[in-house]
């Protein structure tokens, strides 16, 4: 059974992100750029303060990192 999508803030995606080895390279306005350790794709996570992300933006991003929702929900 595949776990349902937390609800949670960019910031704390931001951070997961991080905590794997992404590393920011730029921001532009509310959208920060993070690029995996191993080089490759870059992966935008939009930045609202402490809004919540949409499900599909989060799915979206998940989809970009190569990150299964598990995966996330052990690095929150």
């Amino acid at each position: 059974m595949t776990p349902h999508l937390p609800k949670i803030s960019g910031k704390d995606v931001k951070r997961a992100l991080l905590k794997v080895g992404f590393r920011e390279v730029h921001t532009r306005g509310s959208h920060h750029y993070l690029e995996p350790a191993r080089g490759g794709k870059l992966v935008t996570v939009p930045i609202h303060g402490k809004k919540t992300l949409k499900p599909k933006t989060l799915k979206s991003i998940l989809e970009q990192a190569e990150l299964t929702v598990d995966e996330l929900i052990r690095l929150l």
